[in-house]
């Protein structure tokens, strides 16, 4: 059995200390092998949720994190151990484990050719979902790329970048992640704040939306017609919401190569693929969403002339749409789900750190298979 001495720098716990002090949300460690790891501030961002590492809050996480089954770890995921690490096991309790790491926070996965046996996708330079949560060196990722400092205001940074679009593309798309999980600057100054949008802003403004506008169309509907415009409306979302994701946010083919379109599409939508776990630009702003969200009022009740209450209903149905679209996008960033949307997470974060050209829809794949974007499985990990 191999054990690792502990460091001069570095304290030495207990098991029960851990179990007793070190097994919350609070304060979350976990060993592996005789190293402790301290995960509280990663809790938010890890992408199988935070309730998978809390499960082994103050244990040993040396099966979990070899368990493709819970989902692949990348090379990133040990790098993020690896910059977690507060102490050692005491050598008594040391003396306890399997003796499985020993010096290399991975001594106890298998490990081949490429990131952890995983491929490196050429389009995004990443492996897995963690990798989405590893932080940028962001003085070395600027010297490298020369795209964005990210810390300094982006929205300058792109306006006057000079950016060809075949290079704009390429970078944009390689996803970082901002220090701390925070977000980065995009402009600096008092507009910053109109940039950021929790994720609960969308159902308090919008829900009440809808209550009213359902309400509007009740006064010429009766029950039954009002719920069968409704569902219509939901359903179109779904259409909707892949059209919008792959025509207009991925316009990337069509898009127009000079500051202005580059500018407008960064704003858009490119943000969210270069820093895609920043909780505060994630979610729509209202303002860009009433910018979005006029011209298919006027098409429902142009479609709909005759009945000016059969438009408002079908209208309120894909608002509604858009609302759990908008909400399941976020938590699929950063939640833990029920089963079926955990495989959703994974289908959906495949597309930042795999294939952004494909995998379009969000709250479904249904009109990836009829339209024939839908991503493939992921290749198994090699032995």
């Amino acid at each position: 059995m191999i054990t690792t001495m502990p460091s001069a720098n570095l304290p030495t716990f207990t098991l029960a200390e851990l179990a007793k002090n070190h097994s919350s949300k609070k304060s979350c460690y976990v060993t592996l092998g005789t190293k402790v790891y301290d995960l509280t501030d990663f809790l938010p961002d890890h992408p199988g949720g935070d309730d998978l590492i809390l499960d082994y809050a103050g244990k040993d996480i040396s099966e979990i994190i070899a368990d493709p089954q819970s989902h692949v770890h990348s090379d990133a995921a040990y790098e993020i151990l690896d910059d977690s690490l507060v102490g050692f096991l005491s050598p008594e309790d040391a003396k306890l484990t399997n003796g499985s790491a020993n010096g290399s926070a991975n001594g106890v996965a298998k490990r081949s050719a490429g990131p952890n046996g995983n491929p490196t996708y050429e389009a995004t330079g990443m492996s897995t979902a963690e990798d989405l949560s590893v932080e940028t060196d962001i003085g070395s990722d600027f010297k490298t790329h020369q795209f964005i400092d990210l810390n300094k205001p982006m929205f300058m940074q792109v306006w006057r970048g000079r950016f060809s679009k075949e290079f704009y593309l390429k970078q944009v798309h390689r996803p970082r992640h901002y220090k701390g999980g925070e977000s980065a600057p995009l402009f600096g100054n008092f507009l910053e704040p109109l940039s950021k949008t929790a994720w609960y802003v969308i159902p308090i403004i919008w829900l009440p939306c809808v209550s009213y506008g359902l309400w509007m169309a009740s006064q010429g509907l009766t029950t039954q017609t009002l719920a069968l415009c409704f569902a219509s409306g939901l359903a179109i979302w779904t259409l909707v919401e892949y059209i919008l994701h792959r025509f207009l946010f991925h316009l990337d083919e069509y898009l127009p190569d000079n500051n202005v379109a580059i500018t407008a599409h960064f704003l858009l939508h490119g943000i969210h693929h270069y820093l895609p776990m920043d909780r505060y630009r994630l979610v729509m702003p209202p303002t860009l969403f009433i910018a979005l969200a006029t011209p298919f009022w006027k098409l429902a009740h142009t479609l709909f002339a005759h009945d000016w209450y059969i438009g408002t209903g079908v209208f309120c149905g894909g608002i509604f749409g858009y609302i759990c679209y908008d909400l399941t996008h976020y938590f699929l960033h950063h939640k833990k789900l029920p089963s079926y949307y955990q495989e959703l997470k994974k289908y959906h974060l495949q597309h930042h750190f795999a294939d952004y050209e494909n995998g379009f829809g969000v709250t479904s794949r249904f009109w990836d298979r009829v339209f024939g974007t839908e991503l493939p499985p992921l290749p198994q990990k090699t032995a």
